[in-house]
């Protein structure tokens, strides 16, 4: 087994805080590992490329996306080299992520070096609602002895475009090394086996045979469809802050639970901050972001918008003791349909480094502040318009009230805070508008929306009908 911390007096209040962080993350806290926080490619990938450079006995690499461009070739062309000098080198990618860009031609110099890749959950005939479930983890391992864990995929859109004034992607991950690189070895056979055959246990370090390298604590939280394992930690992690509590998330479509949490932690004064994308290469998810914002405004949560490029990183921070950083985006696909992998970090050292980020980041964010009622701003209009009879003191009192409107006005103009507009009425209306074409091109023409509907169920018959005949047939029979 990997170290743990040394095991708290039974009825303490330590012992029982690490039972419920346990069950939470469906993990255990791993004691004696060094932890570098890396921040975008530029960090990330030359600390990658260093790793699979040294590998010895294996590399196991699980990446979203595996773009063929020179970033992805590149990793490819190094994990070949490896594989032809006796390596064991396994790759996961999925099949959504990357479709079409990762087909077998690319693959072949790795495979004919002696390397293993299967591209995980391809579209089946029997399973028509299976391509649900996505492998959205980004992980590395080499040797038992050196892990990568973050947001950044094998791709050249995390280095930006330079000769075009693009920015790299704004993103997050660690290197870790110590006893809780066995653990991610595992996670990544989790989902090996679940891709196809499984992976020999043999092959896996021995938890005990890797000696301590600091003296970090944390957890590998494995997240695995249905289970929530981050939803449930971070639904802990907000229950129980008391002073700060700073989360950043590249695809936010809050679930009702999540959001209460949130404002829950906010109306009992807990400094609770929500940097977002500005813009996001997924163009539906900004205004299905927005609409969301107005409670957790009205509680008091402050939320800033990514000034740059892509900001593609997810991460928390809360009190300065507890840091998480991985895969996992704040919405109901990585909460509950996906595979991911986090890191549940529990060090007062790392997670300062995580909140110094974090505050650089807002240097170049915008805050969103909610726009006044129609009712209020007539009311301030009135009290403007209301004749005063000046005297000293109300002079006095004038000149301090201007003093602060103008230092209010210079701050706006160094923060640019921008107001909330009526998001949720302006998606009900899209939303509205699409069901309308929708009733309008059923009722004109039936068939249109006919045909899909019926094949889609034929499709789902015949499904079961296949499902059905496999569970007989694999029934003995007397």
């Amino acid at each position: 087994m990997a170290p743990t911390l040394a095991s708290p007096a039974p009825g303490s209040n330590r012992l029982l805080a690490d039972q419920a962080f346990s069950r939470a993350a469906g993990a255990s806290l791993i004691a004696g590992n060094a932890v570098r926080v890396l921040k975008d490619a530029g960090e990330n990938f030359p600390a990658w490329r260093e790793a699979i450079a040294g590998a010895r006995s294996s590399i196991h690499f699980e990446s979203y996306i595996f773009d063929d461009d020179r970033i992805g070739a590149g990793f490819r062309d190094a994990l070949a080299e490896r594989a032809a000098a006796g390596v064991r080198v396994r790759v996961l990618y999925d099949w959504l992520g990357s479709p079409w860009k990762t087909v077998s031609r690319f693959w072949r110099p790795l495979q004919q070096a002696g390397g293993e890749v299967r591209g995980f959950n391809p579209p089946r005939f029997d399973s028509p609602f299976g391509w649900i479930t996505r492998d959205h983890r980004k992980s590395l391992s080499v040797d038992g002895r050196i892990g990568f864990v973050s947001g950044l995929c094998a791709s050249a859109a995390w280095e930006g475009r330079p000769d075009r004034g693009g920015d790299p992607w704004r993103d997050t991950g660690v290197e870790i090394r110590g006893p809780a690189v066995a653990d991610l070895e595992r996670a990544f056979a989790q989902v090996w086996g679940a891709a196809g055959d499984p992976l020999p246990l043999a092959e896996l370090t021995d938890p005990a045979s890797i000696g301590p390298e600091g003296e970090v604590a944390l957890r590998i939280v494995a997240g695995a469809p249905s289970a929530a394992e981050i939803f449930r930690l971070d639904q802990f992690i907000a229950a129980i802050a008391r002073k700060r509590l700073w989360l950043t998330d590249a695809y936010f479509v809050p679930m009702a639970l999540y959001v209460q949490a949130l404002v829950a932690a906010a109306r009992d004064r807990v400094d609770v901050r929500l940097l977002l994308p500005g813009s996001s290469d997924l163009p539906l998810v900004s205004p299905l972001s927005r609409a969301g914002y107005r409670p957790l405004l009205e509680a008091g949560v402050r939320v800033f918008e990514w000034n740059g490029s892509m900001l593609h990183a997810k991460t928390a921070v809360a009190d300065g003791r507890w840091a998480r950083v991985g895969s996992t985006n704040l919405n109901v696909a990585s909460f509950v349909g996906n595979y991911e992998l986090d890191v549940a970090i529990e060090d007062p050292g790392i997670a300062a480094e995580f909140e110094r980020l974090y505050e650089a980041d807002l240097a170049n964010a915008t805050e969103i502040v909610l726009r006044p009622r129609r009712h209020m701003r007539a009311a301030i209009r009135r009290a403007a318009q209301r004749p005063r009879r000046a005297s000293p003191e109300s002079s006095a009192r004038g000149a301090t009230a201007g003093a602060l409107r103008l230092g209010r006005a210079v701050g706006g103009a160094l923060t640019h805070p921008r107001e909330l507009g009526n998001e949720e009425s302006r998606t009900m209306f899209f939303a509205a508008i699409v069901l309308a074409l929708l009733a309008g091109v059923g009722i004109r023409w039936p068939h249109v929306i006919a045909w899909p509907v019926s094949a889609v169920v034929a499709w789902l018959a015949v499904s079961y009908v296949i499902r059905a005949w496999r569970g007989y047939s694999s029934r003995p029979h007397r």
